[in-house]
């Protein structure tokens, strides 16, 4: 397991939420993209084996998949960007942290053909030279390619909730309901600790970083796990395990803000959230 701590001028000590190589163990309104999803395009959700939620393992350790996500005619999958992370546990700084390069294979369960790294916004950030504070911090987004040989094992279907149902921008607001389904390996195959539901507690970073808590919180391995608010909207994915100022809280990086960023400054051309095809339907989880 490798853990990444920083204090942040005092008053935030984050862990990135990746575990090592153990693969197996105020309203906004709603965005249609293109790319909403048509049944007929994917597997059927209840016998998918590449969906949110799925394993992904990178040289570098286990994450949690979010969404799907197309670009021109391929098809991805969005894990953080910290996943690929090589640099020690001090580096957290998606300005300054070191990454695997673009190409790098990452296994993806379900996948007969591992994925590959196309888009690492860490990496982008770099390449800019980018200096603003808030977008160094907390821009940690990217993107898998699925292998043409596995896209009819895709079904872009949130597990447990369904969804998404669109993109979330700007604030989710204090205390409204938060949905994810997260799959660390430390919970050997358990599904039924995969549903979380939750609250957001506050926006900050210039509206790119939620404070979420849901029962339970996520743990290391649940990095990238894509969050759903209460209309089943995706707003973004888990980035950090934070230990002040709330123990227990996760980061959530914002995804809207995440996909501007890779859409304005990436090589992918437009990079568009799928909807799911299966309705939204949550909450009864606490």
């Amino acid at each position: 397991m490798f853990v990444h701590a920083i204090n942040r001028s005092g008053r935030l000590l984050r862990c990135l939420a990746a575990v090592g190589l153990v693969m197996g163990a105020t309203t906004a309104a709603a965005v249609t993209l293109p790319g909403a999803a048509h049944a007929a395009d994917f597997a059927p959700a209840n016998s998918a084996t590449i969906h949110p939620g799925v394993m992904l393992q990178s040289p570098q350790g286990q994450c949690t998949a979010n969404f799907v996500f197309r670009a021109g005619g391929k098809v991805l999958i969005g894990q953080a960007a910290h996943c690929t992370g090589t640099g020690n546990d001090s580096e957290t700084d998606g300005c300054t942290s070191k990454s695997a390069p673009l190409g790098t294979k990452i296994k993806i369960q379900g996948a007969s053909e591992p994925g590959k790294l196309v888009y690492n916004s860490w990496l982008t950030m770099q390449e800019r030279g980018e200096k603003n504070k808030d977008l160094c911090a907390y821009n940690d987004f990217a993107l898998v390619e699925i292998d043409s040989a596995d896209e009819d094992r895709v079904n872009p279907s949130v597990p447990a909730f369904g969804g998404p149902t669109g993109l979330h921008r700007g604030a989710v607001g204090a205390g409204a309901t938060v949905y994810s389904y997260q799959n660390s390996s430390l919970r050997q195959g358990t599904p039924l600790a995969s549903p979380k539901q939750g609250v957001n507690l506050s926006d900050s970073g210039g509206g790119r970083e939620h404070e979420v808590a849901t029962v339970s919180p996520g743990v290391p391995g649940d990095s990238g796990s894509g969050f759903l608010d209460s209309s089943g909207r995706a707003f973004g994915l888990l980035s950090t395990l934070n230990l002040e100022p709330a123990p227990g809280t996760n980061g959530v990086a914002d995804l809207a803000s995440a996909l501007d960023y890779a859409n304005s400054n990436g090589d992918l051309g437009k990079v568009s959230l799928v909807n799911g095809t299966q309705a939204f339907h949550g909450g009864g989880l606490l």
